[in-house]
């Protein structure tokens, strides 16, 4: 699997298990939910600087976008 691919899923999985919504997500990270969205369908590749964003909005650390499980 791509790392695009790794990274998405892994946005998908944290998101959900925090019962958060992709609107709820962006609001929290100042992007839209369409934007949340085509990350976790990789349209769109994130950079770091808003991974670290979507990690803080998820009180996660970034290194768990690149979990491999």
């Amino acid at each position: 699997m791509r790392l695009r691919g790794i990274v998405a899923r892994n946005l998908r999985r944290l998101r959900s298990t925090h019962g958060v919504s992709q609107e709820e997500l962006g609001a929290r990270a100042d992007v839209s939910g369409n934007y949340v969205g085509m990350l976790e369908r990789e349209e769109r590749s994130p950079t770091v600087d808003m991974l670290e964003r979507l990690a803080a909005a998820l009180d996660v650390a970034p290194e768990r976008f690149f979990d491999r499980d």
